[in-house]
């Protein structure tokens, strides 16, 4: 059953373009994306919801893995992958992931991207947690992602590739056979174009990015509000594995009560040899694990909260002050100057540091070459899921999988151009009704929805806690519906409603998700089921839109995912 009868609330189209592809996204994966479609002849028109460089990739202080080093082979760089996944990594993806890797970075460089590198010229290499090599490339010490979006930002304008920034994207639009016929976007601001209007393509990227300001306390930015995962399940796209949101370890403590995007203090800085402490300067995770605090992320993740329930703290802290000004200075100046914004020095003091959500492992369920379950629709970067990251991500897999699957997916609708099988299609109209079918959310619901899934599909989770969570998640979608079923009235359509219904619709999905999966694996924490259950969930959670805004779950017969099955045109 489609839910492509779920449309958000809007005004009709004002104005239109049209295009071979439009992808929707402006970080790594959308902008790669961009230029590698552009390069094979194709219309391409960029949609970012900011300005171009305004997206999560900038904020990525770690770097970007791959077997580039001595020794290093793309077989380590798999097996630490698959260890990170515990059990959910899809092999085939990871096996795409880290031997395209490689020469996939190197095409980065060739972009224009420059790396950090040492007295031979060859490319630095750090570590992070679940790697057992150096494989992570760096640029500016702390500052990799900011410097490959300058990279992709100069190459998609030099290349004249049209965009249009400050755009929420709204719904895809499908033509009568339920196929991609473009998508509909609301301009913010003065421009060539202004409120809602459509860019009309046979082809959508998503590459939207996450869904992190769906939680109080984030590392994201304002702009990640889960737009591309519902706008996939409006058009009835199946996601998986949106329970697995991995909290970082190490944000910076701001108070109990900080809310939005919180500065990050990357895990290159204990890959460096910084040391994770109690207040009595005890590190605490030595013992835990044979890589201690370069465990991957979801178990250093629950040493910290374990270490702060016994001790009744609020935080614990990262000591890395034997690092010294000049290295502090020269290999970490972001992260130096964002804590003596907030009157810390890591030179002289301990850092404090509490987990924060930070990246949705799950997203819109994708094949091999970044294929929905939606005939047109593509999805790459934190939005899709490939099966790379299973049920935790690996440490700086994120920026390479976002340049790996963009390819992919350029190559894919590239090889459809050249067969003559992108052919223009005609959006299959649908009324305005005066009266929404459908409610929005008024924009103060948004902090009510970060407060209930902060307290109850965080770290930890139980039966008793995501029950709670859904329950209250269920009054504010009544009350909202009721009053719309009861006088006709909603909230004003806009950004901010706009966002807060998005972040409500992921939400519901993702605890639905957690309260099914009756086990704790990766960063998925269920408290009254402590232990991994290989025989009973070893498998994935896929879940669709009803039409009528009931969610529709069903779980995998294998670890494997079932083909996405493309209609015979995309074949």
């Amino acid at each position: 059953m489609s839910a492509t009868g779920i449309r958000l609330h809007a005004p009709a189209p004002g104005w239109s373009l049209d295009a071979d592809i439009v992808v929707v996204g402006s970080g790594v994966a959308g902008l790669t994306a961009a230029l590698r479609c552009s390069a094979a002849g194709l219309k391409t028109v960029v949609v970012t919801k900011a300005r171009l460089d305004d997206g999560s990739t900038r904020w990525a202080q770690g770097g970007i893995a791959a077997a580039l080093g001595e020794g290093d082979t793309p077989e380590q760089h798999q097996d630490d992958t698959l260890v990170a996944g515990a059990g959910l990594c899809d092999e085939e993806a990871v096996r795409i992931l880290v031997t395209e890797g490689p020469d996939a970075v190197r095409r980065l460089i060739e972009t224009g991207a420059h790396f950090d590198t040492g007295p031979k010229g060859t490319i630095e290499l750090t570590r992070e947690g679940g790697h057992h090599r150096r494989r992570i490339a760096h640029a500016g010490g702390d500052a990799t992602g900011a410097e490959i979006s300058r990279a992709l930002v100069e190459a998609v304008r030099a290349r004249g590739i049209p965009t249009v920034e400050n755009a929420l994207v709204l719904d895809l639009l499908t033509d009568a056979d339920g196929r991609t016929a473009g998508v509909s976007l609301h301009v913010m601001g003065e421009g060539q174009h202004d409120g809602v209007g459509a860019v009309h393509a046979p082809a959508v990227v998503l590459a939207t990015g996450g869904m992190g300001q769906v939680f109080s306390a984030t590392t994201n930015p304002s702009v990640s509000t889960g737009d591309g995962v519902a706008l996939a399940l409006r058009a009835g796209a199946e996601v998986s594995d949106l329970e697995f949101v991995q909290f970082h370890p190490t944000v910076l403590f701001l108070g109990a009560d900080a809310e939005g995007q919180q500065p990050l203090v990357s895990e290159a800085v204990r890959g460096e040899g910084a040391h994770l402490v109690d207040a009595d300067g005890v590190r605490f995770m030595a013992g835990q694990h044979e890589l201690a605090e370069l465990a991957p992320r979801d178990i250093v993740a629950k040493g910290i909260m374990r270490r702060m329930q016994e001790q009744g703290a609020e935080h614990m802290y990262l000591d890395a002050r034997h690092f010294g000004a000049e290295m502090w200075e020269k290999r970490f100046p972001t992260i130096l100057a964002a804590c003596r914004a907030h009157g810390i020095d890591p030179v002289t003091e301990p850092i404090p540091v509490a987990p924060a959500a930070h990246y949705a492992s799950g997203g819109v369920r994708t094949d091999p070459h970044g294929r929905t379950t939606v005939p047109g629709l593509y999805a790459c970067g934190e939005v899709a899921c490939t099966g790379v990251h299973g049920a935790n991500r690996l440490a700086s897999n994120s920026l390479l999988e976002g340049l790996v699957y963009a390819e992919r997916i350029a190559a894919d609708i590239a090889s459809r151009h050249a067969e003559n099988a992108l052919h223009a299609r005609v959006p299959h109209p649908v009324a305005q009704p005066e009266i929404p079918t459908h409610p929005l959310l008024p924009p103060e619901a948004r902090f009510a929805i970060q407060r209930v899934m902060t307290e109850g599909a965080g770290v930890l989770r139980s039966a008793a806690s995501l029950t709670e969570a859904a329950a209250r998640l269920a009054r504010i979608h009544a009350e909202a519906a009721g009053a719309l079923a009861e006088d006709g009235k909603t909230a004003e359509p806009g950004v901010d409603t706009w966002e807060t219904t998005n972040l409500l619709c992921v939400a519901r999905v993702l605890v639905a998700a957690a309260q099914r999966r009756e086990e704790t694996r990766g960063c998925h924490w269920r408290e009254d089921h402590a232990d991994r259950d290989d025989e009973a969930w070893r498998r994935h959670i896929v879940v669709r839109l009803n039409p009528d805004r009931t969610l529709a779950a069903h779980t995998t017969a294998t670890p494997d995912f079932p083909p996405t099955r493309p209609s015979p045109q995309e074949k």
